[in-house]
């Protein structure tokens, strides 16, 4: 199953969590320290918080696939395009080992397809500033 990704920027990441459990109904799937993520079936969405000290814009959009494939298969098509891509694999972010392919769009939004290998214990390897 494929899904769209939305990750927000939230300065209070309890009160984020509450009304978004509302709002979609369902508990978020991970939580940890300044993160949170709901894996959500009506919509099919993967909602990431990441809690700073900014909120109420958007961190990043993604669209979750199945696997490594999916994520090649759209890496070349995005290529093919004529679309600079950033190409990732084996990477901790977001408390989850993922491949991935990064683009931006005209504005700078930025999207990445991507696919999760193995959860982590850590938000992010060291040197990669995430998402």
């Amino acid at each position: 199953m494929s899904r769209v990704q939305l990750a927000l920027d939230v300065t209070d990441l309890d009160a984020a969590v509450a009304f978004y459990t509302a709002l979609f109904g369902v508990g978020p799937a991970k939580r940890k320290p300044g993160y949170a993520n709901f894996a959500v079936e009506d919509p099919p969405l993967k909602l990431v918080l990441l809690e700073g000290a900014t909120g109420g814009t958007l961190n990043h959009l993604g669209i979750e696939v199945v696997d490594r494939d999916a994520v090649n298969s759209a890496a070349g098509r995005l290529a093919a395009e004529g679309l600079a891509t950033d190409e990732r694999a084996g990477e901790t972010c977001c408390y989850a080992t993922q491949d991935k392919v990064w683009v931006g769009d005209p504005d700078g939004a930025r999207w990445e397809v991507y696919t999760v290998l193995a959860d982590a214990d850590t938000f992010a390897e060291p040197s990669l500033t995430c998402c």
